[in-house]
Parts: C-alpha cells; structure tokens; sequence
C-alpha cells in the first residue's frame, strides 16, 4: 500500500511540475517555427475565469438553431488567419476611410457567423470588460464548433489582440481559391510559414458544410474549357449536381453539400470521398490525383484518428500565424469597429 501511495504521489507530482514547466515553455518559446510572444493556454484564467463557458454556450445556442454554423465559424477563423494573421481583421466592417475584407470576393455574400462572434463577445464584455479580445473568441468558437460536430477538442493557446485595421485587397490576394491548382494553393500556405501537409490536413475541413454552385460548375458543364463535364467525377454524383446546380446563372447560389455522406459530422469522410472521385471542389479533388499528396489521403481515408490528432495540430499551427500580443493592436469593445 505504502508502495502505491509512494507511486501515486510521484506521479502527481511530475505531471504539476512537468504541467508548469511545459506552460513556461510554450509561453517562452516558439512552437512549429511560430513565436507566440506572451501566449498562453491559461490566459484568462483570472481576468475572465468564464471564458470557455460563455463562447461553448454561445457557439452550442448557434450550433442548436442552425447546424451549418459549425462550418461556417471554422471557415470564418480560417479566412481571418490567412490573411495578415489571426487579428480579427475580417470582423471589421467597412468604414469611410478602410475597405475591410467583409466584402472581398471570397468572403462577400458567402462568409457567415459573424454574429455568433457578436453575440459572444456582447456575454464577455458584460463579465469580462475589454479583457478578451474578439480574436480569441473568434479561436475557441472555431475548436468549439469542430467539437459539436464530432470531432474531438485541441488546446488552445490565447492572448491574442485585435489587429486595428483590414485589407480587402489583401483578402482577394491571399486566400485561396476553389479554381486555383494545387501549386498555387499550397505556395499561399507555404508563404504563411504552413506546409503541404497542412493543405492536406485544412482541406479536411470540408467534410462540414456546404459551397455554392458557381464554385464548382464548370466541373459540370464545361471542365476546363471542353465544353464536357470532369471526366474523372462520379457518373451519379455527376447527376445529381447538376439537377442541385443547374447550368444557369439563376442556379449559381444554390447550395450543395462538401461531403454528401456526412453532412454535419466532423469525419475522415472528405477523404474517402476524394478516394472515391466523388470531391465536390476542382481543388479538393486535386489532393487525389498529386502524387505528392494521395499517400497523406489515403492514410487519413482510413485512420480517422490520424485526421483528427493532425487536424488539431496544424489548427494550432493557424490559429498563431501573424498573432499580435503586448501591447500590439487592442481589445476591441465590439468586434465590428475599431475602438476610438
């Protein structure tokens, strides 16, 4: 017995010292080549002890209405880091004097769930008074998100501020595109210090959620200017995209799902359905036919917890690109404007 409780108490005592020790590490030291300043997993633990609370119940009353917002959170987190970095850029509306990236292509009539964000950050200020910067709100409601719809959580490191400007030009310049061939897609990861494995890893996002019918129809009708559909996209699932996305104009915002299969399940699905020539996008696709990429989509096609442990590794290596800390941008008092 003496023996146990010896053995017991070791124990504990190295997982506090080496829970300490590894918390100064990450918040002295760089992490996959990113240098996170003064971040930490334990932030806001005393400033705002809610926190998590607050953004699991707002992003659970979204998720609750509307099962698609799921998609939609990871998607808005995605299109704010890669462009300039995780600032809460693309929350900003436009003002007289700052075209934001509200309205740059990709984001125009098609990025949602900017008032979960709202909401949210309106629950934190009350509790929590110009504390919590949207951007990190915008971080936890991304992994909470990912959680309700199945998939297991990641730490999260937080501390982040609020960028105090956005860029719609930089926005149509630096996020990828659906008609974009995979070179070009992985030199815009690789320009933000992220790697070809975190194309293959990010894509998989999209086995939640839905893209509009203009961002793959020319798969349907008119692959690569031959006037024939994709060759390679399956004969059924050919057909029943074209009676969901008609060729017409008219049709161009009608709605289909990334991955049929499961829908509004976080799973390996998105790769077994690249395996089966049945990808939605050109550019999902695309992982398939790469040499360079089909033996990281077969392994995940097969080993949904391989997916799921790099998924949340390289979701931490984009939630840290380009952070501001200290005294670097600010906390914005609402997420939509800059603070005056």
């Amino acid at each position: 017995m003496a023996h146990k409780l010896f053995s017991y108490i070791a124990f504990i005592t190295f997982f506090l010292v080496f829970f300490h020790f590894s918390t100064l590490v990450v918040s002295q030291y760089p992490y996959g080549g990113y240098s996170y300043g003064r971040l930490d997993y334990q932030f806001y633990d005393r400033s705002c002890p809610r926190l998590l609370n607050m953004v699991r119940y707002g992003v659970w009353v979204a998720y609750r209405n509307d099962t698609r917002i799921a998609a939609s959170l990871l998607r808005l987190h995605f299109h704010d880091c890669f462009v300039n970095g995780c600032d809460g850029s693309v929350l900003l509306d436009d003002t007289e004097n700052m075209k934001g990236e509200k309205n740059a292509l990709p984001n125009r009539n098609s990025v949602r769930g900017y008032e979960v964000i709202d909401n949210i950050k309106a629950d934190v200020e009350r509790f929590c008074p110009s504390t919590v910067s949207c951007v990190d709100i915008l971080t936890l409601a991304a992994r909470e998100a990912v959680a309700m719809a199945g998939r297991p959580s990641w730490p999260v490191l937080l501390g982040r501020r609020d960028g105090i400007s956005a860029s719609q030009q930089a926005a149509n310049e630096q996020l990828p595109s659906p008609f974009e061939p995979l070179d070009n897609i992985t030199a815009k990861f690789t320009a933000k210090g992220l790697d070809l494995k975190d194309v293959v890893v990010l894509s998989g996002a999209h086995t939640i959620g839905y893209a509009q019918c203009f961002t793959f129809k020319r798969r349907l009708f008119n692959f690569q200017g031959s006037g024939q559909p994709d060759p390679t996209l399956d004969a059924s699932t050919l057909s029943n995209l074209r009676t969901m996305c008609p060729n017409a104009d008219s049709s161009n915002t009608n709605l289909a799902p990334l991955d049929s299969a499961s829908t509004y399940r976080f799973d390996n699905m998105y790769y077994t359905n690249l395996v089966s020539n049945v990808g939605l996008l050109e550019s999902d696709q695309a992982l398939a036919r790469d040499p360079k990429t089909i033996p990281m989509v077969n392994s995940y096609s097969t080993n949904s917890y391989l997916f799921w442990n790099d998924f949340g590794t390289s979701m931490a290596k984009l939630g840290n690109l380009g952070v501001l800390t200290g005294n670097q941008g600010q906390i914005r008092n609402k997420c939509g404007a800059v603070n005056l």
